[in-house]
């Protein structure tokens, strides 16, 4: 028997603690999981479920008006009810939940539903009792961060944003990543005048140069107001309302504020910074490729690693800490390599492997593709939106480096083009594929002509 109450006690109850939870357990580890907020992490919670479906919501406005192209006749027009939202993600929330809860009562996992403190390389507090852990596994993940300006306590983090009592007329964002265009475009879509405020030239920093300003051309035909290089100066409050200060001098009244600013590790108060171990310079834990700290015994993955911060990221790092350590079969360590992503603004935007500019500074001599064209659906619709794909191509061996999207259901197209990339096809196995007609994602197997060298 083992000296300690179990083999791997998880902290934090997120997509990956759960993963790494069940499939040790599986192997016949004793498993326990700590958590003291919800289950499914920010993902299920506050992140890509219900951010999903806000966007789904918001496509509607879009859809209504395609619809009179195509002979329908709305009875009147349509209202957007923000509660009717806000309630039903509630409920689907909750549904999610139990299913986690189940799923870890299926796997024989002991859930403790506290916050764990780390006392030593074995044992960790949990309300006031010390329980022992051969190995601890730290799963909890990001928290929002606000930057410190005058009137900061009036905005909103991306924990809050989904669930406001009352629907923002006007609604801004601070911020350049993921987060902040998917909202600025959301609230747009459910009617609201929405501004993002970013102090660069151009959001999404990292991606692909030509897809970021396709992107912000889209947006901005759209409707969304983008102000690039200025910042918040300070926020005061406007009756109801707030007075946005920006740092270039312009002032704007808005209904609502959402920092999305960024996450860090949600570490405060996990006892972690009392044993010393080793961080990376952002903050974040620094471990080895089998998922060990800097005190071996002490694991952890997912966000709080400075990895990329995405769901499937995190369970496949899961996946591969449980080999490592509860196995007689250790993995290779993981592929960081052709991650394929996607961004849920409107248009959205899928991508896999290299940005042509990265492409460029590592093969030197690279081919470009680019489609950018009216989708058919909009030669009935109306709609001025584009649709933008592009594929990169190392010179010497043809291989695809890099596949890029804005449009209609960029990621789902995304997911099979990753595949491919992944695998390290040429672009004549692109080429010689059939492309299945008629359809926008065709054309990643019918572009034939070089746009650049």
């Amino acid at each position: 028997m083992s000296q300690y109450d179990y083999d791997l006690f998880v902290i934090g109850a997120g997509s990956g603690g759960v993963r790494a939870a069940r499939t040790a357990a599986a192997t016949g580890a004793r498993v326990a999981v700590a958590e003291d907020r919800y289950l499914g992490g920010t993902c299920v919670n506050v992140g890509c479920v219900p951010k999903k479906l806000y966007s789904y919501a918001a496509h509607f406005h879009d859809a209504f008006d395609d619809s009179a192209g195509f002979g329908w006749t709305l009875p009147e027009a349509p209202r957007f009810d923000w509660a009717t939202l806000r309630d039903n993600k509630i409920t689907e929330i909750k549904r999610l939940n139990g299913i986690y809860g189940r799923l870890l009562e299926g796997a024989d996992v002991t859930l403790i539903n506290a916050r764990a403190k780390v006392l030593d390389g074995h044992h960790v507090d949990v309300d006031g009792k010390t329980v022992s852990a051969e190995k601890i596994l730290v799963a909890v993940g990001g928290w929002p961060w606000v930057p410190d300006f005058p009137g900061n306590e009036h905005v909103l983090d991306s924990n809050r944003v989904f669930d406001l009592d009352t629907f923002p007329e006007r609604f801004l964002v601070l911020g350049g990543g993921y987060i902040a265009v998917e909202f600025a475009s959301i609230f747009n879509g459910l009617g609201s005048e929405a501004h993002l405020i970013y102090r660069g030239d151009l959001f999404l920093r990292g991606f692909d140069r030509e897809v970021r300003e396709f992107t912000r051309d889209e947006m901005a035909k759209k409707g969304v107001k983008l102000h690039f290089e200025t910042n918040i100066q300070r926020i005061d409050p406007a009756g109801d309302a707030y007075r946005v200060t920006l740092t270039n001098g312009e002032v704007l009244e808005v209904d609502a504020i959402l920092a999305a600013t960024g996450r860090k590790p949600h570490l405060q108060g996990l006892g972690l910074d009392q044993l010393d171990i080793a961080l990376n310079d952002d903050g974040t834990l620094k471990v080895n490729e089998r998922y060990e700290t800097s005190v071996p015994s002490i694991l952890a993955l997912g966000d709080v690693t400075g990895g990329p911060e995405l769901t499937p990221v995190a369970l496949a790092e899961a996946m591969h800490m449980v080999q490592h350590h509860f196995s007689d079969a250790p993995p290779r360590p993981l592929n960081y390599q052709n991650i394929a992503t996607a961004v849920f603004c409107h248009p959205n935007i899928g991508t896999v492997g290299l940005s042509e500019e990265d492409a460029r500074e590592q093969y030197g001599a690279v081919r470009v593709y680019c489609a950018d064209f009216r989708p058919m659906k909009h030669t009935l619709s109306g709609s001025d939106e584009r649709c933008l794909m592009k594929l990169i191509v190392d010179d010497e061996s043809d291989k695809v480096v890099g596949a890029h999207m804005v449009g209609e259901e960029a990621g789902e197209v995304i997911q099979g083009i990753a595949i491919a990339v992944r695998a390290g096809l040429s672009k004549q196995d692109f080429d010689a594929t059939v492309g299945i007609h008629p359809t926008g994602a065709e054309e990643f197997v019918t572009m034939r002509s070089v746009t650049r060298r």
